[in-house]
């Protein structure tokens, strides 16, 4: 098992391999065993089988060779609507709109994904977020005709792998790591040292190399706002008071 988390790469091209239902289901019952607070169970989990839907969702993310190619085109959705029922078969109405809400729903979903992941990935498939489902958030919903109180997280593509990259080398666990307080001092040596091995990585990986650095590419990414719509797109789906 650590072997197999260690070796996680995403895969962006896939075999035309097909996954049945059954296996599907049986991964899908697998990532559900992934904890949840106070086991709401604040997700799901929208399969694309129609074909037109899967071009259009391709073409809203902006990722329409992995979401044409894959065997399993998947939308992971933060979803308290069904919660919304439960509550009212007692009466009472849910307060969904709260910050604690909107994060249980978030986390919930992400654990639910990386039991799939890994229990995907144990079966020999190859699988890769796709970010870019966030987009496109309003028509996104549309094509998937999702109610109020859903909302579509991340898209996950997943198939037999028609190639596999090599593994990028993670942060040093003492990055990640502190003891007893925060420590902040260590991180000019560490991320230095980072970019370093970063570069050599970038620059003799297989396939797209490049002359790269860690921090330099997380400059680029984090200096300009992203995404400044979706604050307003989740409280247009009933999270986050205005």
């Amino acid at each position: 098992m650590l072997d197999l988390l260690k070796s996680h790469a995403s895969v962006r091209k896939y075999t035309d391999e097909p996954i049945s239902d059954e296996t599907f289901l049986e991964l899908m019952e697998t990532a559900q065993h992934a904890a949840s607070s106070h086991f709401v169970q604040a997700y799901s989990v929208i399969r694309i089988k129609d074909e037109e839907k899967r071009k259009k969702l391709g073409e809203l993310s902006k990722n329409e060779p992995q979401f044409e190619s894959a065997a399993l085109p998947l939308v992971f959705c933060a979803d308290l609507k069904r919660l919304e029922k439960a509550v009212a078969l007692h009466g009472k109405q849910i307060e969904g709109s709260t910050a604690e809400n909107l994060l249980v729903a978030v986390i919930d979903t992400a654990l639910l994904a990386q039991n799939f992941v890994v229990a995907a990935e144990s079966k020999g498939y190859g699988i890769c977020y796709i970010g870019g489902v966030r987009n496109n958030p309003e028509a996104i919903s549309e094509l998937l005709e999702l109610p109020d109180y859903v909302v579509p997280l991340f898209g996950l593509t997943v198939g037999v792998p028609a190639e596999r990259n090599e593994v990028k080398p993670r942060l040093p666990v003492q990055a990640i790591v502190h003891e007893n307080s925060y420590d902040e001092e260590k991180y000019d040596e560490l991320l230095s040292s980072y970019d370093e091995k970063m570069e050599e990585y970038y620059s003799t990986r297989a396939t797209n190399q490049k002359n790269a650095s860690w921090t330099g590419g997380m400059a680029a990414f984090l200096s300009k706002p992203r995404r400044p719509y979706m604050l307003e797109f989740l409280q247009s789906r009933g999270f986050i008071k205005k």
